[in-house]
């Protein structure tokens, strides 16, 4: 599954909604969850060494986010 999280996040999402859409059909997910697995995944060593541009942006991105707060 964490995979198949960072595949998700690799790709670009064209309308509102179709990311949504394509986590509850594809992974069998909510988007809450979905989230918190990968923020999860965002910590952890397997995924940066499996994913590390994916994993790098995403970690620059959340860390933009809690700077902002």
């Amino acid at each position: 599954m964490e995979r198949a999280v960072l595949a998700v996040e690799r790709r670009s999402w064209g309308g509102p909604g179709v990311k949504e859409r394509v986590i509850r059909e594809r992974l069998g997910l909510s988007p809450t969850r979905y989230y918190q697995v990968l923020n999860a995944l965002l910590d952890d060593a397997r995924a940066l060494a499996h994913d590390p541009v994916t994993v790098n942006r995403l970690r620059r991105v959340r860390q933009a986010r809690r700077e902002r707060r």
